[in-house]
């Protein structure tokens, strides 16, 4: 099983590369059974929605008054 600093990393990592499949399957063990982990995989998520979105104009934000 891997430690919550481990499975933060490849969290991360899983954004940017494929994920060997025993990456997969031990992240996936350890999100079972570590809240923390799973609400910061779900968080890593929303932000990188809302910087595309941003990044897109979409930001849904207020026009600036300048």
């Amino acid at each position: 099983m891997r430690k919550c600093r481990e499975a933060a990393h490849l969290c991360s990592d899983a954004l940017e590369r494929e994920l060997t499949l025993r990456e997969r399957v031990t992240m996936r063990a350890h999100l079972m059974i570590c809240l923390p982990c799973r609400n910061f995989r779900t968080h890593l998520a929303f932000v990188r929605q809302a910087m595309r979105r941003y990044a897109a104009g979409k930001s849904g934000t207020v026009p600036d008054d300048s």
